[in-house]
């Protein structure tokens, strides 16, 4: 396409934080939805309870690394030139975008489908019950909180698509500004 701009991996290449935290939100995502997807699979009992108080930390963590890559990014990290101009520029603004909301919206809803059960991590600590801890309610925020999910990874998904399309089809070595 003609309105590819090339990016020189010597040149444009995003500073070390912003690559780890992009790098470290990927593998929580990849974890997360993992274990969202497998953890009601294993028997009832302490096993399964731990793996729900993994995914249910994970989360939080990745609360604090998306509210870290805010912040980084609106103050120390490095602005780039954009890859694309016309439509593809949009495409890109627009996905991640979608991306950073989504992954506000999951965690939000996490949070508040833990709070609402009063979730009870590694028998260790439990988080306060928030609500009446009605199942249908439990349930209805749990079902937002898996749509949620499963269109970050969506969006994710056609996101590192895209990543991929720029490296091998059009060579402008894009993935060289989010190499580590």
């Amino acid at each position: 396409m003609g309105n590819q701009q090339p990016v020189h991996s010597g040149t444009a290449h995003y500073d070390r934080t912003t690559v780890w935290l992009h790098w470290t939100t990927v593998g929580l995502i990849v974890v997360l939805w993992v274990i969202g997807q497998t953890a009601d699979a294993l028997p009832r009992g302490p096993f399964r309870s731990g793996v729900w108080s993994v995914h249910v930390l994970l989360g939080i963590a990745t609360g604090f690394v998306l509210v870290t890559r805010i912040a980084w990014r609106a103050t120390f990290g490095r602005v780039l030139p954009p890859a694309n101009t016309g439509i593809l520029y949009a495409i890109a603004k627009a996905t991640h975008l979608a991306l950073y909301v989504l992954l506000a919206v999951v965690v939000a809803l996490g949070v508040a489908d833990a709070l609402y059960r009063g979730f009870n991590l590694f028998g260790l600590w439990s988080l306060p019950q928030v609500g009446t801890g009605d199942a249908a309610t439990r349930h209805s925020i749990n079902d937002w909180h898996g749509l949620a999910a499963n269109l970050t990874v969506l969006v994710a998904a056609f996101h590192g698509l895209a990543a991929v399309l720029h490296q091998y089809v059009w060579r402008d070595h894009l993935i060289a500004r989010m190499a580590p």
